[in-house]
């Protein structure tokens, strides 16, 4: 499995919901549309030549810069990214996928953006999409138990958001 023929192998097979790729990085990735991950994922699953049985991680990044001086320089419009960790036990081969995501739903802060389950393929997701869920504010739909999992479930807000502030006080105890 080579780079840029793989990357043309998934474009053939799924279009335009193959958004790019990136082989310059330490770890190389596909950029996928939030639209095509399940299915893009289901095939990587179930390809024998491919065989990426193993979801090691699914993790989310915030781009944002909360200072205004970096972010009118920062070369990126904020946003979220989902970054998905495949492993093959079979092949012993991995790969990265990515899916971009706006910070909030419509850009109104407070909604939070979507992107489907993969846990119907990888069971391991269960509990990654719930800890993105829990710290970043990334509602997976379809998940089969969407809960807080770290933070309690009346916790205000995600903590792992750059412009997340820390409440003052929690049931009678003091954060600051």
């Amino acid at each position: 499995m080579s780079g840029q023929a793989f990357v043309d192998q998934l474009k053939q097979k799924f279009g335009d919901m193959i958004v790019g790729a990136n082989f310059d990085n330490v770890d190389p990735w596909i950029e996928v549309s939030v639209d095509g991950i399940t299915e893009v994922c289901r095939y990587l699953r179930d390809e024998p030549s491919l065989a990426f049985d193993y979801l090691s991680n699914l993790t989310a990044v915030d781009y944002l810069h909360t200072d205004p001086k970096k972010a009118a320089k920062a070369e990126f419009e904020p946003h979220m990214e989902l970054v998905y960790h495949l492993f093959s036990m079979q092949h012993k081969h991995s790969l990265v996928l990515k899916v971009m995501l706006p910070r909030w739903r419509d850009d109104v802060p407070g909604q939070l953006p979507e992107a489907p389950s993969v846990a119907s393929i990888w069971s391991t997701a269960d509990w990654h999409e719930r800890e993105v869920f829990d710290l970043l504010g990334v509602f997976f739909t379809n998940h089969p138990n969407l809960r807080r999992i770290l933070c309690p479930e009346d916790w205000v807000g995600y903590p792992l958001r750059k412009d997340y502030e820390m409440p003052v006080e929690y049931h009678g105890i003091r954060g600051r």
